[in-house]
């Protein structure tokens, strides 16, 4: 009868490539070969290897086709630091007492004397924006 199954060994069960029947008349799927296992971790193994290989051109033909941006984000990264490492000096500085009114009072001798020096007059006007010019032109290059 149809019903009736003729039960295999276990080894004619494996080699047939049949399920084997568990204990409570269940049939669990055989599992795939072990092999597959160790080449695909001989392909990924050998992307891995390949991609490394040629690191050092991307990176190379990275920075070639990217060198100001990356120069620009150097220089604006640098900037911050070095605004935040003044900031922090300043901290720790007027945390110093009497030096923040001994600075203070530095500051308004020295826009007393440049106010009176500079913007009072007009020749000293002219003279300050003639400096202030040339300046420019040595930092700009114009």
């Amino acid at each position: 009868m149809e019903t009736e199954q003729k039960q295999l060994e276990p080894a004619e069960a494996i080699a047939s490539g049949r399920i084997l029947p568990a204990s409570g008349g269940e049939n669990l799927p055989q599992l795939p070969p072990g092999d597959t296992g160790e080449a695909e971790w001989r392909r990924v193994g050998n992307k891995t290897t390949d991609f490394l290989a040629e690191l050092p051109e991307y990176l190379t033909s990275f920075f070639q086709q990217n060198q100001r941006a990356l120069i620009n984000f150097a220089l604006i990264l640098t900037a911050i630091v070095t605004l935040k490492v003044l900031v922090a000096i300043l901290g720790a500085v007027n945390s110093i007492p009497l030096l923040e009114p001994f600075f203070e009072l530095i500051g308004i001798a020295y826009f007393t004397w440049f106010s009176w020096r500079y913007l009072i007059k007009t020749e000293p006007r002219q003279e300050l924006t003639q400096k202030i010019r040339l300046f420019k032109q040595e930092i700009w290059g114009e």
